[in-house]
């Protein structure tokens, strides 16, 4: 069983303290500079911004990005899935036409 600790990450010049497995450590990293990433193109130039403003813009666009992820995951797997019932059609008729 793992062990919970915290772990430090900094967002947009503010840090924040998160509890994570030891395992998941590097993904959390990971997960925050694609955030940092994210939040500070949306706010460019604008050193004004709302925070709370910028946080939610980046966590939709984030959202947005997984979602289209996971549609194409569903499509691809749905094209797998016709190609493996038309490859056991195939198959099937194959068996079915050769001498016994």
């Amino acid at each position: 069983m793992s062990q919970t600790e915290p772990v430090s990450v900094r967002i947009l010049d503010r840090e924040y303290t998160v509890g994570v497995d030891a395992d998941e450590r590097d993904s959390l990293h990971a997960a925050a500079r694609m955030l940092d990433a994210k939040m500070r193109e949306i706010r460019g130039s604008n050193r004004m911004a709302a925070v709370d403003r910028v946080a939610v813009l980046a966590a939709l666009n984030l959202a947005h990005e997984l979602q289209q992820l996971r549609d194409e995951q569903l499509r691809q797997s749905a094209e797998v899935q016709r190609t493996l019932a038309e490859l056991n059609q195939r198959l099937d008729r194959a068996l079915d036409s050769s001498p016994r």
